[in-house]
Parts: structure tokens; C-alpha cells; sequence
């Protein structure tokens, strides 16, 4: 099984760089980067949906084959979620399993909330409220001069993002993740995923944050094994049964 990791705003594969080894041998867990990752990536960050999605699709696309599954964080679950939906649409073969975490159901009319367009000052404050965001960043102005493009990039497709509508669940097993804390995915956002999917295996609330698998990963990635293993099942049994 390859299993892909899609990072948050702002984020990148250091964040997950622990999840390799919480995974079994056989597995081969993969994070992706987008561009304009730490000051050694000259790229310029994407600031356009459409753009990010084309990205990914070309960057990842002779490992989008055999068996293989999509798990995203917060903006990473916007890309797993809607990569999925342009591999149908492509006729190409999809992931095996789904995990979206920590990001609200999507909407028509994109997300309220503004982040990209608050000041430094209140941006700063937001993050270290929401976590994952290094205090060495947010307090050292040189460094935050350095990051806080791709931030606010980030935060912009997050929070711009246009979805079309479903006109019919997706055929891919899915599974919602998310922290009892969360201010800023609460729970009750993450609800509106079951109708997404054919085969929805549940909503996996976990004690914390936004970042909640930070001290939870051991739980989180049992409980992405055990979904991937059901997913499997319903995939193997919708085969035969065709």
C-alpha cells in the first residue's frame, strides 16, 4: 500500500516525517510537498486551486497506480478530497481509500473565514493558537518575513476554494478525522463528509486541537490502517459482486 500525505497551510513533509515508521514495512507513506516549501525551495508558492491540483497530478503522477490511498490535514484534505474527484473525472484509477482531517464539509460558496487577509500581528497570534506552526517562525520576525508568503498563500486556497457539487457520492471508502478541540474544524463541521461517499466508514474524533495526531500518532495511524483494511474488503467485495 502507498499511502500519500497531504500537509496543511503552510505546512510541509516535516511535519509527517515520523509517519514512515507508524506505518507497517510494506507500506510506503509518501508526503508530498507543494512548491515554495522552506527557504531552500526557490519555487514560488501557488496561490491558485486549480494550479495546486495540477501540481500534484503531475508531480505524483506515475505513483497514482495500483494500490494506493489519499490522507490530508486541514488544506491537505482539500487536495486529497478533490485529486480524488479529478481521477474519476479522468478516468484514471482512484485511491483505494480516503481520510480527510480536520477540515470542514466543503461548500459551493467556499469558507467564510479570512486568515490570508488578517495582519501580521493578528496572523501570528491565530497560529500559535491553532498549533503546527514553529515558535521559532512566529516570534522572529526575519523568519516570519521568510514563511509567511506561503502561509497566506496556503490560507488563500484554503480558504477561497470552490467545489462543485457531488452529483452523485463518490465511489471511494472515506473516513473523517479530527480533534475534540478543534476551534478551528470543530467537530460539528465535519458532519455534512458522510454524503460524500458511498462507503463512509466514519468520523474518528481523537483528544486535542487542530494538530491532534501530534501527540496521538500511533492511535491515528492504527486507526488509518484498520480503515484502509475495510476499505479493501468493501472494494474486493463490490469487484465480485460485480
Amino acid at each position: 500500500m502507498r499511502l500519500f500525505v497531504f500537509h496543511h497551510s503552510g505546512g510541509s513533509h516535516l511535519m509527517y516525517r515520523d509517519w514512515p515508521s507508524c506505518f507497517p514495512a510494506d507500506w510506503e507513506v509518501q508526503t508530498a510537498d507543494a512548491p515554495g516549501r522552506g527557504p531552500r525551495d526557490e519555487r514560488a508558492p501557488l496561490s491558485d486551486t486549480g494550479a495546486l491540483l495540477e501540481y500534484f497530478l503531475h508531480e505524483l503522477d506515475s505513483r497514482l497506480t495500483g494500490r494506493f490511498a489519499f490522507f490530508g490535514h486541514s488544506m491537505g484534505g482539500l487536495v486529497a478530497y478533490e485529486l480524488t474527484r479529478r481521477l474519476i473525472d479522468l478516468g484514471r484509477t482512484p485511491p483505494a481509500w480516503l481520510g480527510v482531517s480536520a477540515r470542514g464539509t466543503l461548500h459551493p460558496d467556499g469558507d467564510p473565514t479570512r486568515r490570508h487577509l488578517l495582519s501580521d500581528a493578528e496572523l501570528r497570534r491565530e497560529l500559535m493558537a491553532m498549533g503546527g506552526t514553529s515558535s521559532s517562525v512566529l516570534d522572529h520576525d526575519e523568519l516570519w518575513d521568510l514563511f509567511s508568503p506561503t502561509i497566506r498563500a496556503d490560507l488563500r486556497i484554503s480558504e477561497t476554494w470552490r467545489t462543485k457539487p457531488l452529483t452523485a457520492p463518490l465511489p471511494v471508502p472515506l473516513s473523517v478525522f479530527g480533534g475534540t478541540r478543534d476551534h478551528v474544524a470543530p467537530p460539528h463541521r465535519l458532519d455534512g463528509w458522510a454524503a460524500t461517499s458511498e462507503h463512509f466508514l466514519g468520523l474518528h474524533l481523537f483528544d486535542g486541537g487542530h494538530f491532534y495526531f501530534q501527540d496521538r500518532l500511533p492511535e491515528v495511524a492504527g486507526r488509518i490502517q484498520d480503515d484502509v483494511r475495510r476499505a479493501l474488503l468493501l472494494t474486493r467485495a463490490s469487484s465480485q459482486a460485480a
